[in-house]
């Protein structure tokens, strides 16, 4: 990081002040999002006001920053998949698919009845080969870097409802209660700076591959500003991966607690409970904006977090303290913090899942970025053979907070060496099966 740089605009949304080191920690206080919210008339906001979301994104990335930020994304698009490594090297076995799996009938039921009632052009935008590159085309962003299946936003309500039943079927209650409230919390930003045709409920594409119904793999994506979900079945299992579930705010003013106060609570109930010892190793800065982090470590877009769009291909080297070194009650603490990484898959999937993750806890990190005693923003990271799961408090965007703040945040989830969109699990199927790949993924 440059100690030269000044906290300046980088294209109106981004600062970067989000990018340099402070020697000072970032401390939080009591303040609420609601003051840092822009009047409406601010010309960040203003500017935009009135226009589609074509428009939108046109102006939007009619600027040098976003250009150069889409030719890193586009380049790392073009790559082949291999997945997230630590060395660059794939670590195989990882991900065994046991035989005489049953495909999920809800799942099954759902998806027949929204391929009977889109309409026919839409039918045909919505549909992919399993093994189409579309599948690493989701992003975050408030426009679209890609263009993927259908749009909820053009979508009739009866063909939403059918979208949304695939979406029901294929989660847990308590999954599905999650996405609506991240997709919820998008529309309530876009009525918070007026500009709902920017950022609503429906802001939102998907997407389906393969061919659902006759016992193949198959699957369904749906993206765009703040939430990206990767649902594949193979045989009878299910994962759920690359996820990215995100809110600024992260609240809203009515009952509901934050969209992830039982994660951070663990977290922070783990962290306080590490031993001088622990701490050493688990805290690899001392703060988000760690004046001794290497320059890059922060992205401009993702600040910390490692394993978001287009990071598929990643290399991303363990940090922090071994789960080895963890008593019993801290063990139990990160198992419940990756059970709820995992919350989207149904019970039993979700079980299947966390097996293989106690299979390889001894190899299990957990990274920490920031105090542990809640006083301040805050990334952390765990990471195992089979596992990523990332937390990172963010600077505002549509809001006016320069540094990171707890009311807006970034999670991520990856099956890394080689199972994200369940790749290793279909090149398994594909062996068993003699069935050739369709497309270069």
């Amino acid at each position: 990081m440059g100690a030269a740089m000044t906290d300046d605009d980088v294209d109106g949304f981004f600062s970067t002040a989000r990018l340099r080191g402070r020697a000072e920690a970032v401390q939080l206080g009591d303040e609420s999002y609601r003051e840092h919210l822009l009047d409406l008339e601010d010309p960040k906001l203003a500017a935009w006001r009135g226009l589609d979301r074509e428009e939108f994104a046109r102006r939007r990335v009619d600027n040098p920053f976003v250009q150069g930020l889409l030719a890193d994304w586009n380049a790392l698009y073009r790559e082949p998949f291999r997945g997230i490594t630590t060395d660059g090297a794939v670590r195989e076995g990882l991900y065994p698919l046991a035989d005489g799996g049953e495909p999920d009938v809800e799942m099954g039921r759902a998806v027949a009845r929204l391929l009977d009632v889109l309409a026919p052009e839409r039918l045909a935008a919505v549909r992919y080969p399993l093994d189409a590159r579309e599948w690493r085309a989701w992003s975050n962003p408030e426009f679209a870097v890609h263009r993927v299946g259908v749009r909820l936003e053009d979508l009739d309500a009866d063909e939403v409802t059918a979208v949304l039943a695939v979406v029901e079927a294929s989660l847990s209650p308590a999954g599905f209660a999650r996405v609506r409230e991240t997709m919820a919390l998008n529309g309530y930003l876009g009525e918070l700076v007026d500009l709902p045709q920017v950022m609503n409920e429906r802001s939102y594409s998907f997407a389906l591959f393969g061919e659902p119904g006759t016992g193949e793999p198959w699957g369904w994506q749906l993206f765009g500003h703040h939430l990206a979900l990767n649902v594949v079945e193979v045989a009878g299992r299910h994962v759920i991966a690359p996820v990215f579930i995100g809110a600024e705010p992260a609240l809203s003013d009515d009952a509901r607690a934050p969209l992830f106060a039982e994660r951070e609570r663990l977290a922070l109930e783990l962290a306080a409970s590490l031993t001088p010892a622990q701490r050493r190793a688990a805290v690899v800065y001392g703060s988000v904006l760690d004046p001794d982090m290497p320059e890059g470590r922060v992205h401009p877009a993702d600040e910390r977090h490692v394993a978001g769009a287009f990071r598929d291909n990643r290399v991303v080297p363990y940090e922090g303290v071994v789960a080895g070194d963890l008593d019993d009650a801290q063990r139990d603490l990160l198992r419940r913090i990756v059970a709820d990484a995992h919350l989207l898959l149904k019970d039993g999937q979700r079980a299947a899942t966390l097996a293989e993750f106690d299979a390889h806890l001894d190899e299990t990190h957990l990274a920490w970025y920031g105090a542990t005693d809640g006083s301040q923003p805050i990334y952390f990271r765990v990471h195992s053979p089979v596992l990523i799961a990332e937390l990172d408090d963010h600077a505002g965007v549509w809001l006016a907070n320069r540094l990171p703040a707890r009311f807006h945040v970034h999670t991520t989830l990856r099956h890394p060496n080689g199972n994200d969109y369940g790749r290793a699990w279909i090149r398994q199927w594909r062996e068993r099966t003699g069935s050739p790949s369709e497309n270069d993924f």
